[in-house]
C-alpha cells in the first residue's frame, strides 16, 4: 500500500512544486488508514496547507484507494 500511496502523491507533487512548494511521504499506518506526510517549501509555512492536505491531497488518496485511506495528517 506504502508504493501505491507514493505513486498518486508523484502525481500530486508537480502541482504543489508549481506553488513553491512540495510534500514527502513519511507513513501510513494500517490500523488507523492513516498516511503521513511533510509539507515542504512554501506550503510548510502556507496558511492555506491545512486545505491542501485535507481538501487536495487527502480527497484524492480517498478517492484513489477507498476503503485503504481514512485520513491524511501533516507532520514537522
Amino acid at each position: 500500500m506504502k508504493e501505491q500511496i507514493i505513486s498518486v502523491l508523484e502525481q500530486i507533487r508537480p502541482f504543489l512544486q508549481r506553488d513553491g512548494g512540495d510534500v514527502e511521504f513519511v507513513d501510513y499506518t494500517d490500523d488507523d488508514k492513516i498516511v503521513f506526510v511533510k509539507l515542504q517549501g512554501h506550503c510548510a509555512g502556507c496558511p492555506h496547507a491545512q486545505a491542501t492536505v485535507k481538501g487536495g491531497i487527502e480527497a484524492i488518496l480517498r478517492e484513489q484507494f477507498p476503503g485503504a485511506v481514512e485520513a491524511v495528517e501533516a507532520v514537522n
